[in-house]
């Protein structure tokens, strides 16, 4: 049994080597691998699979229908008896292609392939309005591994500072300048670095594994590269509020689909509306046909070409006021549309305006810590070099180190925070992922 729990543990302990290397992405790699395997993005071209058989679907009632039909069959009918004194059985065969050509159907059809066309192009703007989410989302995942990963550092800093402070207080107590309080106080204060180090290696792994998802990677791990340094302005945005709400009204993806809907309702309208109106057609048809009659004496047989062909007219002007209640459908469809674009247009304003101030108040905080953590490091060394001349007390280098670890902890943040806000504001504008 111990033999057993032996291996089990030692077994858990050999499980992570296990695992498959992790992948090491740059951003640039990990947004190509996002247009590539994203679910959304995947959805997105199936569906422009499916607007593109609905176009061929509404396309095809423009066309002539063709349809070959056969049959063969036999009759009896007795009330035959008063006619000609027997009720033969009669044997019928056919075989017919037949013909149906639309020749006016009071704009119904071309309404249905211009709504037909318009959802084609809907397909378009889902696809970008997936690519952009996906760039958004996997910038953040990717800035977000970076700060975890600089936290990490930093709390691993801070415990090897703590664990250097108790070997000295160890080393003092020794040499007999240093209380048994010094001792425990440095040893409680290593004690309590542990808890940040494990929080944020597991801060690590959990930004790895959403990144991981949005990646769509499966089993696979993945790992990023890169660096929370300030970029440089290498990509256009617009300056003021209402730049970036004139190209959020001509790039939002989301917009430009619910317009192209709007052009969709509008056909319907036109399509509900000819319900009951005059249609014409064209349909004609030509095959071959046969008959026999079996009856006492010779069997009379006769077969041949058969064919036709016509113009039909179809006019249902009273159909119960049902085609009127279509058209009340049809047009509040077309006016709930419009109502919606009206209301998108006021929360993309409202989007715009958030990410504006998100970048801005970034930035102004990346200013106001950016010279801090210089301030801070000048701070530690003056403390640390007075404690050791022994004009400085211990509490004193504490305060100094807990202000390091705090303005680099701070800086990492606004620059990630800098990051997410560049990239929202881009996303918010309508050009994420665009240049």
């Amino acid at each position: 049994m111990r033999l057993l729990i032996v291996i089990a543990v030692f077994g858990l302990t050999l499980l992570p080597l296990c695992r498959s290397e992790a992948r090491t992405l740059t951003l640039e790699q990990a947004l190509s691998l996002a247009m590539e395997k994203n679910r959304d993005i995947e959805k997105a071209r199936e569906y422009a699979k499916y607007v593109q058989g609905k176009y061929v679907e509404e396309r095809s009632a423009a066309l002539p229908q063709l349809s070959l039909n056969g049959s063969a069959g036999i009759s009896r009918d007795q009330s035959q008896q008063a006619l000609m004194g027997i009720a033969p059985r009669q044997y019928n065969g056919l075989i017919d292609l037949t013909l149906s050509q639309p020749l006016y159907t009071w704009g119904k059809i071309n309404a249905a392939i211009r709504a037909a066309e318009y959802g084609l192009k809907t397909a378009d703007q889902q696809l970008r309005l997936y690519r952009q989410a996906a760039y958004r989302d996997v910038s953040a995942g990717y800035y977000d591994i970076l700060l975890a990963r600089e936290l990490h550092n930093l709390a691993l800093e801070n415990q090897s500072q703590k664990v250097r402070h108790l070997d000295e207080a160890r080393r003092k107590y020794a040499a007999g300048v240093a209380t048994d309080y010094d001792v425990l106080a440095a040893e409680v204060a290593t004690e309590n670095a542990r808890p940040e180090v494990i929080r944020s290696d597991n801060a690590i792994r959990i930004a790895r594994e959403r990144l991981r998802f949005l990646l769509a990677l499966g089993p696979e791990e993945v790992d990023v590269v890169g660096s929370l340094e300030m970029p440089s302005a290498d990509r256009p945005t617009p300056e003021t509020y209402e730049q970036a709400l004139l190209s959020a009204g001509k790039q939002r993806p989301e917009l430009a689909d619910l317009r192209l809907r709007i052009g969709v309702y509008e056909e319907l309208v036109t399509i509900a509306n000819a319900e009951n109106k005059p249609r014409l057609d064209l349909k004609g048809g030509g095959g071959w046909h046969w008959t026999s009659l079996d009856e006492p004496g010779p069997n009379r047989t006769a077969d041949g070409a058969a064919w036709s062909v016509g113009v039909y007219l179809s006019f249902p002007f009273f159909d119960g006021f049902r085609s009127s209640g279509k058209v009340a459908q049809a047009r509040s469809d077309l006016r709930t549309r419009q109502i919606e674009e009206t209301r998108l247009l006021d929360s993309i304003a409202l989007e715009v305006r958030e990410a504006a101030y998100a970048l801005r108040e970034a930035a102004e905080v990346y200013e106001a810590v950016s010279g801090t953590v210089r301030q801070a490091e000048r701070l530690v060394q003056m403390a640390e070099k007075g404690y050791e001349y022994g004009v400085k007390i211990r509490l004193e280098v504490e305060d100094a180190q807990l202000n390091l670890l705090q303005a680099r902890s701070n800086l990492a943040r606004a620059q990630r925070d800098y990051r997410v806000a560049r990239v929202n504001y881009e996303w918010a504008s309508g050009v994420a992922g665009e240049q």
